[in-house]
C-alpha cells in the first residue's frame, strides 16, 4: 500500500498586529481549541485557490489569490490521524467582514493580538504562525527522532 498524505491549506488573516482564529467544534481532542481558518485541498485544486475557497467557506471573506503569500509548510504526523502537509498562506487583504460561516464546525471566530495568542491554540496551526513570524519556511512535528 502506498502511504498518502493529506494537504491542508491554512489562512493567516492579519491586521493591526492581530490574527483571526476559529474555535473548533469537532467532537475530538481538538474540541473547543483554537485553529486558523483551514481545510483540506480538494482533488485537482491548486493550493492558492483552495485557500481562497476555505476563507470564503469558513469566514465569508473574498481573497484575490495574488494577495496570498505562502509563508510556511509543516509536515505533521500524529497517532490515529493521516499524515499531512500543511501549507500556510498569509494575507492582509480581503473583501468582506469575517463571520462564522460554518457553525457546525466552528463555535466562533475571534481576533487575537499576535503577542497574546490563546494557550489552547492547537500545535499544528501554531507551527504555521511561528514559522510566519520567524521567517522559517518549513517545520516537522510528530515524527520519531
Amino acid at each position: 500500500m502506498i502511504a498518502r498524505h493529506l494537504v491542508d491549506v491554512h489562512i493567516l488573516l492579519t491586521g493591526q498586529d492581530e490574527i483571526l482564529l476559529s474555535l473548533r467544534r469537532s467532537g475530538d481532542e481538538f474540541e473547543a481549541r483554537w485553529h486558523l481558518p483551514a481545510g483540506k485541498l480538494e482533488a485537482g485544486e491548486p493550493a492558492a485557490l483552495g485557500a481562497v475557497r476555505e476563507a470564503r467557506e469558513e469566514a465569508g471573506v473574498e481573497i484575490d489569490p495574488a494577495d496570498l503569500r505562502l509563508v510556511h509548510t509543516a509536515h505533521v504526523v500524529s497517532p490515529n490521524r493521516a499524515a499531512r502537509l500543511g501549507l500556510f498562506f498569509h494575507t492582509e487583504r480581503w473583501r468582506g467582514t469575517p463571520e462564522n460561516r460554518e457553525p457546525d464546525k466552528c463555535y466562533e471566530l475571534r481576533w487575537f493580538p499576535l503577542g497574546a495568542l490563546p494557550a489552547d491554540l492547537i500545535r499544528y496551526p501554531a507551527l504555521g504562525i511561528e514559522g510566519w513570524r520567524s521567517g522559517a519556511p518549513y517545520s516537522e512535528f510528530g515524527w520519531a527522532e
